[in-house]
């Protein structure tokens, strides 16, 4: 059996684009772009975390397979550690928490980081790269990963913070992309832990590991995949995804 489980935790009452996962982009709805990027990686078994019938339904109806989760989540990573706990049973080594909201991710991403994981490097791995823009650099909406060195393709590093704000620091700031590795034990370590100050203050989940000396390292990737927040963004991945059908 394979110990790798690439979970899509997915709900429709996102604030900013409400039934984001279900926007159509290529006549398919956003999910099921996620849940093909996940499949074509062959790094493990696949299923959405999600406490909307909808979606399990558009998943289901698709060939999928859907884990019904609690409305009560206060992070994508809680409704991951449910499903790896409940309909899981705690066995897997590997889980991947990959956000339904980024429909052009690339598969080999996936497949990669999956792979540095089973090294047993770090308790949490995640993906970058670089900014497309300068004014993505101040743009308070896009999240910044620092490390020590500068990074090229296939090359992991451990993360020393993580900003929405450009701020003077001697560390080297490249543009975080939303998907976490983690082991089984860090998985379970991180969702006993309370919300720290920097996770609240900042809005960034990942900051709760890092003040508890959980190690984050980051690997560089050469393509950026859009997160969906706002009918801009929408649009903007839809152009994109045409283009390239």
């Amino acid at each position: 059996m394979n110990k790798t489980a690439i979970i899509i935790p997915s709900r429709l009452n996102a604030q900013r684009l409400p039934n984001k996962p279900l926007k159509i982009i290529n006549n398919k709805p956003m999910i099921l772009h996620v849940y093909d990027a996940a499949k074509k990686s062959n790094a493990g078994e696949v299923f959405v975390a999600s406490p909307d019938q909808k979606i399990l339904d558009v998943v289901k109806n698709y060939g999928g397979k859907v884990i019904k989760t609690s409305q009560k989540h206060e992070t994508g990573t809680d409704r991951v550690h449910e499903a790896f706990k409940d309909y899981l049973n705690y066995d897997m080594k590997i889980i991947v928490n990959l956000q339904g909201d980024m429909p052009n991710i690339n598969p080999k991403a996936i497949k990669d980081l999956i792979v540095y994981m089973e090294k047993g490097n770090c308790d949490i791995g995640t993906l970058a790269s670089e900014f497309k823009s300068g004014s993505e650099i101040e743009d308070p909406n896009i999240v910044k990963v620092l490390v020590k060195e500068k990074m090229r393709v296939g090359m992991f590093s451990e993360a020393q913070d993580f900003i929405r704000v450009k701020t003077n620091t001697k560390y080297i700031p490249y543009h975080h992309i939303g998907i976490y590795a983690f082991t089984n034990k860090a998985l379970i370590r991180y969702v006993s832990l309370k919300r720290s100050k920097l996770e609240l203050e900042r809005k960034l989940e990942q900051l709760r590991a890092m003040e508890s000396n959980m190690s984050i390292h980051v690997g560089y990737i050469n393509t950026i995949p859009l997160s969906v927040d706002t009918k801009k963004d929408l649009a903007a991945i839809k152009k994109i995804m045409e283009k390239n059908a």
